[in-house]
């Protein structure tokens, strides 16, 4: 399968130095949406053309998405891998057991700063009032993000930073087909209260149903999209701005 039966549009690319980064974020949100189906041949030249960009940003993408297992280097080139069922599972099982010990490390520091938290609170309520479901994936992350760099254990934040952009596409994947963002804007707001009450039962509880929640809409939408007929191979690409 090649990749130039994927006619999705693309938004223009931003300038130097993020063009790998932009290439990547589209191209990621295209495999784990379905657009771009398990076997896909990602042509270098192709992509090249499609995003208006040189191959230099392409590989690099490329790379990065190998790195996170969307993608595979074969003898003749590099391929759609995808996410299965089971992908969805681990991934979220393994979230679970490392923000687990993030909180519980938040709640144990002598001062807990939440005001990233909030200010990323803040930025899921306007997103949310936008309906802008890719800058409430992005403001949702942050808001886990925080937690990260205030339990102050590198790797554990490292790890989380390696899995990042892959989460950020499943949330723009679940968010783009809820209609009311309120409930995942209220779980954050009642985990946030618990960690500063430093509740500890309550705020593992809390993240491990959100957590739940969220696989659960991931695996639902997944089973909705490989349901959806692949686009015309005759269709031709656009790009919107």
């Amino acid at each position: 399968m090649d990749s130039s039966i994927w006619t999705a549009p693309v938004t223009s690319a931003p300038s130097a130095p993020k063009l790998g980064e932009h290439v990547a974020r589209e191209l990621r949100h295209a495999i784990i949406s379905g657009s771009l189906g398990q076997g896909t041949h990602l042509v270098e030249a192709r992509l090249s053309q499609m995003f208006d960009v040189s191959r230099g940003p392409v590989r690099d993408a490329l790379q990065r998405l190998t790195e996170e297992g969307l993608v595979e280097s074969r003898r003749r080139g590099t391929y759609v891998r995808g996410l299965s069922i089971d992908d969805i599972d681990e991934l979220y099982s393994l979230r679970k057991l490392i923000e687990r010990d993030t909180l519980l490390r938040c709640m144990s520091a002598e001062r807990i700063d939440v005001d990233p938290a909030r200010q990323a609170l803040e930025n899921m309520r306007s997103a949310q009032a936008a309906q802008s479901a890719r800058e409430f994936a992005k403001a949702d992350l942050d808001f886990h993000s925080a937690f990260y760099t205030l339990a102050g254990h590198g790797r554990l934040e490292n790890i989380w930073q390696q899995y990042r952009p892959t989460f950020a596409g499943m949330l723009e994947v679940t968010n783009a087909e809820d209609r009311d963002l309120s409930p995942t804007f209220h779980d954050h707001e009642v985990l946030l209260d618990a960690v500063i009450a430093r509740d500890e039962d309550r705020a593992v509880a809390l993240l491990e149903d959100h957590l739940e929640g969220s696989r659960r809409r991931m695996l639902s939408a997944y089973g909705r999209y490989h349901d959806v007929a692949p686009t015309s191979p005759d269709a031709a690409p656009t790009t919107s701005n």
